[in-house]
């Protein structure tokens, strides 16, 4: 596989809160490659559907070619990708509370899934690629050169959430109440009947629980470039 292609495709997964997006997108800086964050598509497909007024109650029956016909997109730039619906591309739109709410209902149904496989696969076709989200070891790359599976303990992944949103200095409760949402998410995701969220073969397990970000990435940087000394 890598023999056609200009350079390595790198996969990250792991669960909500794990470092996957931050680590990946650093990693991929690092190394001079592209990012691919998975879960942008899912977010522009969210807000596609929302911007159209489809209703939120008729999105399970959604074919595949309806979902396609959105024009979702992405696009290669020097370090990443432009995520587009149609002309149009998207930036702080993906993280309004709209589309929050509503992208992992919509990322559990397997129409979603098999729509957006095809422009993440195309994303990786010729390398330098790092990858993230929860399947791209397993179901979209699986012949991925480097796979990594980052996960953290669940109070660690709640703070880290609740960081993401200001909240740096929790209560009790508040931690409690986010880490549930976590394990909820955690438990939709590991038994979906498409693509469940699971340790890819073959990966190198790294738990970020007490790793800073730089420690997460040095892990995987110095993991990509021993297999690029090995490939010569």
């Amino acid at each position: 596989m890598s023999g056609a292609r200009e350079g390595l495709v790198v996969t990250v997964d792991g669960p909500a809160g794990s470092g996957k997006s931050t680590t990946a997108r650093l990693v991929a800086r690092r190394l001079g490659f592209r990012h691919l964050d998975s879960g942008a598509l899912y977010r522009a497909l969210t807000f596609a559907l929302l911007d159209a007024s489809v209703p939120v109650e008729t999105w399970p029956d959604l074919t595949r070619g309806e979902l396609e016909a959105l024009g979702v997109s992405v696009e290669p730039t020097p370090a990443g990708f432009d995520v587009r619906v149609g002309d149009r591309v998207l930036e702080s739109e993906l993280r309004t509370q709209r589309v929050t709410a509503q992208v992992s209902q919509l990322s559990s149904f397997p129409p979603v899934r098999e729509a957006l496989l095809g422009l993440q696969r195309a994303a990786g076709r010729h390398g330098r690629l790092v990858a993230d989200g929860r399947d791209m070891g397993t179901v979209v790359f699986p012949e991925a050169d480097v796979k990594i599976y980052l996960v953290a303990d669940l109070p660690e992944r709640a703070r880290r959430r609740l960081a993401e949103r200001g909240v740096t200095s929790p209560d009790d409760d508040a931690l409690a109440a986010e880490a549930e949402v976590i394990a909820q998410r955690d438990r939709r995701d590991s038994t979906r009947a498409m693509s469940p969220l699971r340790q890819p073969e073959g990966a190198t397990l790294v738990d970020t629980t007490s790793l800073t970000i730089e420690e997460q990435v040095e892990v995987i940087v110095l993991r990509v470039r021993e297999r690029m000394a090995a490939e010569g």
